[in-house]
């Protein structure tokens, strides 16, 4: 069988490619950045990925880390009595679960417009979706519950406005009776 054509030709050093850059972009391939501070600190680049998280209490499979158990039949079955792990670094896993349990706060918003729409819609019909349907600001033809499902959204991302809103509705109101 003939070899391929390349695999005959003498292979010429590339003066055009620079031997630190490729260097460089390889071990950046092969270890990549760790974006957590705490593990970034405490990873030794001599020890496996495994070793290393293992040593910080964290699992490279969680498949390995926690098995389905097959179950056995009328009770006969090897326990599995596996040592457990030695931590080394405990205080990277206190620290992620400190990070974990921090409540985030809920970054959604709704564009301008659609608040405006929402108020609108709020003003002119109350609470009766299927004249929001109807009115002519409605462009997008929303239907309903569309509608309505808007407004709660306006309701659950901005509730200070919401409250608000309603009570600046609800003044003129009282002032003209």
């Amino acid at each position: 069988m003939p070899k391929a054509k390349q695999s005959k030709r003498r292979k010429k050093f590339d003066y055009n490619t620079d031997r630190k850059k490729l260097k460089k972009k390889f071990i950046k391939k092969a270890k990549p950045r760790i974006e957590h501070a705490q593990i970034r600190n405490a990873w030794d680049d001599n020890k496996s990925t495994a070793r290393n998280l293992q040593e910080m209490g964290l699992s490279l499979d969680p498949n390995r880390a926690l098995p389905i158990k097959k179950q056995a039949l009328l009770g006969v079955g090897k326990d599995d009595c596996r040592p457990a792990p030695l931590i080394t670094k405990p205080y990277i896993l206190s620290k992620l679960q400190e990070e974990a349990s921090l409540q985030e706060e809920d970054s959604k918003t709704l564009s301008s417009d659609l608040i405006e729409y929402v108020q609108h819609m709020i003003r002119e019909h109350k609470d009766n979706y299927k004249a929001m349907a109807r009115d002519e600001k409605n462009y997008y033809q929303d239907t309903p519950k569309q509608i309505k499902r808007k407004i709660n959204e306006y309701k659950r991302c901005h509730p200070q406005h919401y409250d608000a809103f309603i009570s600046s509705l609800a003044a003129p109101e009282a002032m003209d009776q």
